[in-house]
C-alpha cells in the first residue's frame, strides 16, 4: 500500500515543554487516518508540522513519498481552524473571497459547494447556518483546488448528533472518492465510526499505530453467566489466556489475550466442568477500551 505519509522520530519542542517525543508512523494512501489523544497530547503540532504551520525540532516526514516541497503542499486542503468567514455574505461569496486569496479561480467553487451538499442554501447568508452547515462550508473552503489528501483539526468538535453524522457522512464520501483525509480528534466514539487507521498519541509520544481494527481486535471481552455464579468464577480463572475477569451481579465479564478465542470454546471448557452457561455474548472491543487500556500502561 501505498504512503501518503512517512513521520520518522518527529520531534518538537516549545521551550522546556516536549510537544512531540520521537514520533514515528505511516499515512496510507485513501485511509481515514485519525490522530487520537486527549489535549495536550501533540495532535494538533502534528498536523502543523505536516501542513508546514510548523517546523520539526528534529526528525523528518515524506509526503507521496518524497521529500516535502511546495507542489506537494499545493495537494494537501487543510482546516486547522475555521476560516473567518463574512456572516452577511452566502457561501458563493465567502467561497470566493477564499479562492481569491489562496490564487484560485471561481470555476471551483460550485463544485465544492455540492460535494458538502449546500447547493440549496449556497445563496443563504452565512448567519442563517447552523453549525453542521457552517463547518461543511469550512470543509468545502479546504477542498477549494480538488486538493488529494485533506487535513481536518477536531471535524466534530462543537458539533450537536445531526452535525456529528454529517461531517462523518461527509468524511466517508471524500474517502470513497479517494481522498486521503487524515484527522486529529478526542472523540474516541467518532474515530472508531469513520477512521480506517489511527495513530494514539499522550504527552506528545505514540502508544500505539495501525489500523483501527487491529488495534481494536487485540483481546476478546465475553459475557457470561450460569446457575452458579461463584463455580463459574473460579472455573473461568483457571482459563488459558484470560487477561481480567470482573464480576457484576450475575453476569461474568472476561477479557483475554487471543482475539481469536471463541465462545464456542468458552462454553466448551466450562461444560466440561460440568457448568452449563445461561448467557455467553461476545462484546466488542471498543476503541475506548483500547485507549484507556493502552494511556493506562504508560502512566
Amino acid at each position: 500500500m501505498k504512503t501518503i505519509a512517512g513521520i520518522r522520530q518527529l520531534k518538537k519542542n516549545y521551550g522546556f515543554i516536549q510537544a512531540l517525543k520521537g514520533v514515528s508512523f505511516d499515512v496510507p494512501k485513501g485511509s481515514v487516518f485519525g490522530i487520537l489523544g486527549p489535549n495536550g497530547s501533540g495532535k494538533t503540532t502534528m498536523l502543523g508540522i505536516l501542513t508546514s504551520v510548523l517546523h520539526a525540532s528534529s526528525g523528518e516526514y515524506t509526503l507521496f513519498g518524497e521529500q516535502p516541497n511546495e507542489t506537494h503542499r499545493q495537494r494537501i486542503g487543510c482546516l486547522l481552524e475555521t476560516p473567518n468567514f463574512y456572516t452577511y455574505l452566502n457561501a458563493v461569496d465567502n467561497l470566493s473571497i477564499v479562492a481569491a486569496i489562496r490564487g484560485y479561480g471561481s470555476d471551483d467553487i460550485n463544485r465544492v459547494i455540492g460535494v458538502v451538499n449546500l447547493t440549496n442554501r449556497k445563496h443563504s447568508p452565512f448567519s442563517t447556518y447552523s453549525l453542521g452547515m457552517k463547518q461543511r462550508l469550512a470543509i468545502a473552503s479546504a477542498l477549494l483546488g480538488d486538493p488529494d489528501v485533506l487535513v481536518l483539526d477536531e471535524p466534530t468538535n462543537g458539533l450537536d448528533p445531526v452535525g456529528i453524522a454529517e461531517i462523518r457522512g461527509l468524511i466517508n464520501q471524500l474517502a470513497q472518492n479517494g481522498k486521503t483525509v487524515i484527522m486529529a480528534s478526542h472523540m474516541l466514539d467518532e474515530v472508531e465510526k469513520v477512521c480506517t487507521h489511527v495513530a494514539i498519541l499522550k504527552a506528545g509520544e505514540l502508544i500505539a499505530s495501525g489500523s483501527v481494527q487491529a488495534i481494536l481486535h487485540q483481546d476478546t471481552v465475553l459475557e457470561v453467566s450460569a446457575e452458579n455464579t461463584n463455580e463459574l468464577e473460579m472455573a473461568i480463572r483457571a482459563y488459558p489466556g484470560l487477561l481480567h475477569i470482573a464480576r457484576m451481579d450475575n453476569t461474568i465479564e472476561i477479557r483475554l489475550s487471543d482475539a481469536t478465542q471463541t465462545g464456542a470454546a468458552i462454553n466448551r471448557f466450562c461444560y466440561e466442568r460440568g457448568i452449563i452457561l445461561s448467557h455467553l455474548r461476545i462484546k466488542k472491543s471498543s476503541l475506548e477500551d483500547q485507549f484507556l487500556k493502552l494511556t493506562a500502561s504508560k502512566n
